[in-house]
Order: structure tokens, then sequence, then C-alpha cells
């Protein structure tokens, strides 16, 4: 038979959970905010003690109200932070069983891809997911069998909370790592990303790509493109997490298609038209005066990354001149339209000739000596000595490091 003491206590959680029942929108939320303050943190048995062993009861209530309600709650947040009290509690297993038995899992999911909530609220429900996640194998499995990280990947794409976003990218490096049997799928989200309008939704996903170099093993080819387009970023932070991520490709099979898709960046295809484009366009928002822009942007970003991989491998840097990566910065070098990308041109070019003889031959024949004397005096600032009539003479320049190579053996 039961004591006193806990017949008592039954009979407050009967009362409660049928105040509960029986109250409003107001009164619920009331309620939520009471349970919030005394619970937050607490432990399964402590929970079990709170609700004399009935503390199931309420967390199915919860996920009963959640699953009606969310896609109009106007307290969502408080219903998810409550949620969050029975999953984070520690031996929380039972309640974690329970909520995802309840068809839990795709209500978070399916939150992300409302309009109504809120970025917070969407944060909150990503936090539940992370819980879910950390929990095991098998819950990262059961997430990306329900289509957990194309939402999550479009939620990280498409949100303007930086800590929301912060918080996807952590769930999803979390499911790329342990969970072989999905880990392809969430390394295709994250490419998929690299398209999108956000630069700090690309920046992260371009962080956690290389963060899961180490464990996907051979790089699929489809990553070759986006990561070359993001080079197009206005964004000096996506511009660098570009870079890092390209070191780390150098090791694997996509190495040679990277290298060739930089060259090819050092001259754009229809350049003249677009040049025509800048010339006669007078409405200053047509897409025609903007798009020689980023064309530009990824021609010095291109630029400079050669640079920067030639000088971490000499393996890499022969084959970049097999490529004929010299006539296609010496191009680069006279874009008179764009700055930055007779800069980066001009620099990542000191470094062939400065470290292959043959290449400084072949430079110093195709520029002419008062030219190439300009350039070694000072290739930092070379390019502003540059006049239209050498740009013009640079860009029909024939140097063919490659092939006089190949005569010189």
């Amino acid at each position: 038979m039961t004591s006193v003491n806990e017949q008592e206590a039954i009979r407050k959680l009967m009362v409660f959970l049928q105040e509960w029942d029986s109250a409003h929108k107001v009164a619920r939320s009331q309620i939520l905010d009471n349970f919030i303050k005394s619970n937050n943190k607490k432990t399964e048995p402590d929970l079990e003690l709170e609700f004399s062993q009935g503390a199931s009861l309420f967390l199915a209530r919860l996920t009963v109200w959640l699953r009606m309600t969310y896609t109009y709650s106007t307290c969502l947040n408080k219903l998810l932070t409550s949620i969050g009290i029975f999953l984070s509690a520690a031996g929380r297993h039972r309640y974690l069983t329970e909520f995802l038995q309840m068809g839990g899992l795709l209500v978070l999911l399916e939150i992300l891809g409302l309009n109504h909530p809120s970025e917070e609220d969407k944060r909150e429900s990503v936090k539940l997911l992370q819980l879910i996640a950390d929990t095991g194998r098998m819950y990262k499995e059961f997430i990306c069998e329900n289509y957990g990280v194309q939402s999550l990947a479009k939620f990280l794409a498409t949100s303007s909370s930086a800590e929301a976003q912060k918080d996807v990218q952590v769930l999803l490096d979390c499911l790329g790592h342990e969970n072989p049997k999905y880990q392809n799928q969430v390394y295709k989200g994250l490419i998929a990303v690299l398209s999108c309008a956000s630069p700090g939704a690309q920046q992260l996903a371009l962080q956690t790509l290389k963060d899961m170099q180490d464990v996907a093993g051979e790089v699929s080819s489809v990553l070759v493109e986006p990561v070359l387009g993001v080079l197009r970023s206005v964004h000096p932070e996506v511009q660098c997490a570009a870079m890092q991520l390209l070191k780390n490709l150098m090791a694997h099979n996509v190495r040679t298609a990277l290298l060739e898709g930089l060259v090819a960046l050092l001259t754009p295809r229809g350049k003249e038209a677009f040049a025509s484009c800048i010339d006669t366009a007078k409405d200053p928002t047509s897409p025609c005066l903007r798009k020689p822009t980023l064309v530009y942007i990824q021609q010095a970003a291109a630029a400079k990354a050669i640079g920067e991989l030639a000088k971490e491998s000499a393996e890499v840097a022969n084959e970049l001149i097999q490529l004929r990566v010299v006539h296609g910065l010496m191009v680069a070098a006279e874009n008179l339209d764009h700055m930055a990308s007779q800069k980066h041109a001009s620099v990542s070019l000191k470094y062939f000739v400065h470290t292959f003889p043959f290449v400084e031959e072949g430079v110093k024949k195709a520029l002419g000596p008062t030219l190439f004397q300009q350039f070694m005096d000072s290739a930092e600032t070379w390019y502003t000595k540059i006049n239209p009539f050498q740009a013009k003479e640079l860009t029909c320049n024939t140097v063919d490091i490659p092939g006089d190579m190949a005569r010189m053996q």
C-alpha cells in the first residue's frame, strides 16, 4: 500500500495535470514559465521526484500541444524550452525515446521551414535536435533518415541570425562525424549551401567541409564548381575560408580539377563583352554592369590563391606551370579595370619568376627588357606603371612556358 505522503504527492500531480488540461493559452503560458523557472538543469531523478514518478505524463502533454500548435503558437519558445529541460536532463534516455515515439523529431524539423516561428524559436528547435544527435549514432541516423540534413542546410542558407547559423553548423558537423551511413549526405548538403546568398552561411559551410575532409575520404567532383564559385564573394571572411579549404583539398583527388579551374578564372570568358557593358551601360542597376565586377573579383581571388598554393607545394607549382598559369597571370596583370587582379597576379607571377629560372626567361622574353626590369624592381607595385598600350601587349602575349620546357628538354 502507498503511504500517506505518496498519496498526497499523487494527488498533487493529478491536480496539476488537470489544471494543465483545462487551462487556456494564457494560463498554460504561465505554467510553462513556472516550470522553466523551477526545473531548469534538473536530472531525471529530480524531475521524477518533482512529478511523483509521473514526469512522463507532463512531457507527453507538452509534446501533444507542440504537435497541435507549432504552426501558429505564440509561446512556441517556452514550449520548446520546457521540452528541452526533459531532453537535456541527466539520464534523459527514457524522455528522449518517448518524445521521438510521439513524432517530436518531425515537428522540430518542420519548424525550421515555417515562416511563422521566429529565428529564436527555430534556434531552440536546433538546440533540441543537437541534444538528440549527441545521444549517439542511432539518433544521428534517425535525423538524417527524416530529411534532417536538407532541412538544416536550407535553414543555414536562409537564416538571418548568426547565432542560429552557428548552431546549425555545429549540428551538421556532428551529423557528419561518426555517422558513416549518412556522411556523404551531410557533405552534399554543405556543398549546396555554397551557392546561397548568405556570406555567413557560406563561411560556415566552407569551414565544416574542411573539417570533414579527414573523414570524407575521396572528394566528390561536384565540389569543384561551387568552391570556385564562392571566390566571387566580396566578403573577406568567405574568401579566407575558401582559401583554407582549397589548401586542404590539394591532398585529395580533385586537386587537378581545382587547379585547372583556378587557371581558367585568370582569363574569364567574354571579357571584351563585359568591358563593353561597363563603357556603354547607363543604368547603374543593370545586371550587365554588376556582372563584370564579380568576374574580376573571382579573377583576383584565383590569382591570389594560385600564389599561396604554389608557395606551399613545389609539386603544385609545377603542375600549375604545365597548365599555362604564367600566361594567365600575365593576362590578369593587365586588367586595368580591376586593380586587385593586377596586384595579386603580379605578386603570384613574381613567385614563379624568382623560383623557376625557365619561367624568368620566358617572362623576360614576353615583356621586353624595360617592362621586365620594372617588374623585377618592384612586382608589388609594377601594375601601377602599366599603361594601356603595355596592357594590350600583355593580353596578346604568347608566352608558353610548358612548351619552352619541352623544347629545352
